[in-house]
């Protein structure tokens, strides 16, 4: 079983794939969608928040963000002193908001 870039054959030439859970999907009213790339991680959000209204603060602001399964800091990519990270075609974008124990 191959994990991370494994969809990518699934991802048609010039997108990625987003994926979204719990809340997100809620949101959304989606399991997952494909985007066109590059894309930066500021762009992404700037397009879910033209997309979906509201999505910023209702799941966004609390969600953690993985590019192939690695955690990527938003504060620091959506800043303007860094340089963008960006999306690259076949990437495999995940949206994962918070989750509750009890």
């Amino acid at each position: 079983f191959c994990v991370g870039r494994s969809m990518s054959k699934d991802i048609p030439n010039g997108q990625f794939s987003i994926l979204y859970f719990a809340a997100a999907a809620t949101f959304t009213h989606k399991s997952s969608e494909k985007l066109p790339a590059p894309m930066s991680v500021a762009d992404l959000y700037k397009h879910l928040g033209n997309v979906y209204p509201g999505i910023e603060d209702v799941v966004l602001t609390s969600c953690l963000l993985t590019i192939n399964l690695e955690y990527v800091d938003i504060e620091e990519d959506t800043s303007k002193e860094a340089s963008p990270r960006m999306i690259k075609e076949g990437d495999e974008v995940a949206i994962i908001p918070p989750v509750s124990s009890g």
